[in-house]
């Protein structure tokens, strides 16, 4: 590991990198619409919120709605296609069990169970064989070695200790299943928009984690990453969520006066999307990862 260096001047000196431990702290971005800075470690270039302590915590964890649409939950399930029929699957944070309802396309005969704290797990219904309500960490024990996929869409980046959920996956996992990892890429070239990429200001966004920070971790934990997709888990570049984002900065944290704005900006990503895969445009990453034998 490369040597750590003094923090920053504008960082105390107890600060250190909730992923590394390093203090070679930066701020990162100023976000001009949402309390709470972004911080960068220079060791591992882990990206984190710096909460304000007076700040409204932030909703319950669950993947992004209006980015999951049919297409991508498909999409999602076909690339476990290669690893063979699942018997079971546990998605974690998964709302209300929009994938859980789409991937069943795909693997018809897969139990789907699903975990979540969210109130909106009640409203799953018969889209899930079995509901779990709670953290993945405090539910692993009575879980352990049950599932033959664990998903964790947009799920890392929303909890406080991304290491505990990633242990707290591999458990639940039996030996030689699969984990299925997207996340927001804090090294793709949208990130050059700066303070108003559109995942800076998401407020559930706690961690923008490097997928070779990913790699290593996994490697400690026992697991081999199987198959690294980019283009798979691509979004928007959100250049007009970036737009709508500087419109509306002289107005102060997100509320009402805002949302139309924002709302626009989101649909114009979406159309500006591209109808299929285009190398370097992915924002996100998927991984498959495989619990290995003890």
């Amino acid at each position: 590991m490369p040597a750590r260096t003094a923090p920053a001047p504008d960082h105390p000196a107890h600060r250190r990198c909730p992923w590394c431990g390093a203090a070679t702290l930066r701020t990162k971005v100023r976000t001009p619409v949402l309390p709470g800075d972004l911080d960068e470690c220079r060791t591992c270039r882990h990206v984190f919120r710096t909460p304000d302590p007076t700040a409204p915590a932030p909703p319950p964890a669950h993947p992004d709605r209006a980015l999951r649409r049919d297409r991508d939950h498909l999409g999602a399930a076909r690339a476990l296609l290669p690893f063979g029929e699942p018997e079971s699957w546990l998605d974690v944070g998964t709302g209300p069990a929009d994938f859980p309802a789409a991937a069943r396309a795909v693997h018809p005969y897969t139990a789907f169970d699903g975990l979540d704290t969210a109130p909106e797990l009640a409203l799953a219904g018969d889209r899930l064989d079995e509901a779990h309500h709670g953290t993945l960490p405090d539910l692993a024990p009575r879980l352990a070695a049950r599932y033959d996929v664990v998903s964790l869409f947009r799920h890392l980046e929303r909890v406080p200790d991304p290491r505990t959920e990633l242990r707290a996956a591999l458990r639940v996992l039996r030996p030689g299943g699969h984990l299925l990892i997207e996340g927001t890429d804090p090294r793709c070239r949208a990130a050059a928009l700066g303070r108003w990429w559109a995942p800076y200001h998401r407020p559930g966004h706690l961690h923008l984690i490097p997928e070779a920070n990913l790699h290593r971790a996994l490697r400690v934990l026992g697991a081999t990453v199987v198959l690294v997709d980019h283009r798979g888990a691509l979004r928007p570049a959100g250049a007009g969520t970036a737009a709508a984002l500087l419109l509306t900065a002289r107005r102060g944290p997100v509320g009402r006066p805002a949302t139309a704005p924002l709302r626009l900006g989101r649909v114009l990503d979406r159309a500006l999307r591209p109808p299929g895969p285009v190398a370097g445009r992915a924002s996100a990453y998927r991984l498959i990862v495989r619990r290995d034998p003890a």
